[in-house]
């Protein structure tokens, strides 16, 4: 796990069982089946950031305080405010390493098949742009829901609208560009035994489209994407593309080096690297969300204080490229 011993540790720490068992899956190469590996995972729910968004959750299996009345609150169910509202503490649940063996988990998938994947409602997910299908698939697949059929529809939406280039865009008639990165995290939450043909021609196709732009050259440089966020919601960085190229096969592509060289400079001298600002971060002149009124930012971490998600992220990366140290 690289040579800073005391990163190795901190990693480790109870504090975080989510930081601790991925660290002890992903980086030390212990079996899911390890003992260690399974008491982590079982405390997960129990103790740091995931026990915390759960203390909240409603006895119905979302954090709303009521079920809307009105067409304009169930448009907005489940989503607004972001990003904290029930599909972005699910999306950030899934992350950390929830599954549907928790009944709560069970319960708040439920709610989101019940009020956004129903083929008879005006608000579902099928219609959306690939963000929001690519995030809905990451989440109810790495919740253990990827056999169900309304999962997969989200999965065959996602082959259909990827473009030409192997990009995804959520504008139509639009060649693919780095922002929406969702899909193919999508693909990525699905092992590779279960993935379809189409799938892994999606990934390749995908890999392709971000290594042939460097990770970050896309006719401008964007400062946000050299800042290392989590959670990440819908926005792109380095590190998000990073870690979905090294995991998808792109590894040891020489066309990484510029971002491995950034994320190599942003390491601190003690080893660790360090949480970006809070989302929404976006460059000048950018406006994603014109809406302040519907945006409730979701701190794990401190800001620019060193950061245990994306140290291990950060690692992950350089672990897949065969340079942890």
């Amino acid at each position: 796990m690289g040579a800073y011993p005391a990163v190795t540790e901190w990693l480790l720490e109870e504090d975080q069982p989510s930081v601790r068992y991925l660290a002890l899956t992903e980086l030390a190469g212990r079996s899911e089946n390890a003992a260690e590996v399974r008491a982590t995972r079982a405390r997960i729910a129990r103790r740091g950031w995931a026990a915390d968004q759960l203390a909240s959750l409603g006895p119905k299996g979302y954090w709303e305080r009521r079920e809307p009345r009105t067409v304009a609150q169930w448009i907005d169910f489940l989503y607004r405010p972001s990003f904290t509202a029930t599909f972005w503490r699910a999306l950030l649940l899934a992350d950390l390493g929830l599954d549907r063996r928790d009944p709560r988990i069970a319960r708040i998938a439920e709610r989101i098949f019940d009020f956004k994947l129903q083929l008879s409602s005006p608000f579902n997910f099928f219609h959306e742009e690939a963000c929001m299908a690519g995030n809905t698939a990451r989440m109810l697949t790495r919740f253990g829901f990827s056999s169900d059929r309304r999962v997969r529809k989200l999965f065959d939406w996602l082959i259909e609208d990827q473009r030409e280039d192997g990009g995804w865009n959520c504008a139509q008639g639009t060649p693919g560009t780095l922002d929406v990165w969702e899909p193919l995290s999508a693909f990525a939450s699905v092992p590779e035994p279960e993935r379809s043909p189409a799938m892994d021609r999606a990934i390749e196709r995908g890999v392709a489209f971000y290594l042939e732009r460097k990770l970050m050259e896309e006719g401008r440089r964007y400062p946000p994407w050299g800042r290392f966020h989590f959670p990440t919601y819908f926005f792109y960085d380095v590190l998000v593309g990073l870690d979905l190229v090294t995991r998808l096969g792109g590894a040891h592509d020489r066309r990484l080096r510029p971002a491995l060289e950034l994320l190599r400079d942003r390491r601190r001298p003690d080893g660790t690297w360090a949480m970006g600002p809070t989302h929404p971060d976006l460059g000048r002149g950018v406006t994603m969300h014109p809406d302040p009124s519907k945006v409730r930012p979701l701190m794990l971490e401190a800001p620019g204080a060193p950061s245990k998600w994306i140290t291990l992220t950060a690692l992950r990366v350089l672990e897949h490229v065969g340079s942890a140290d």
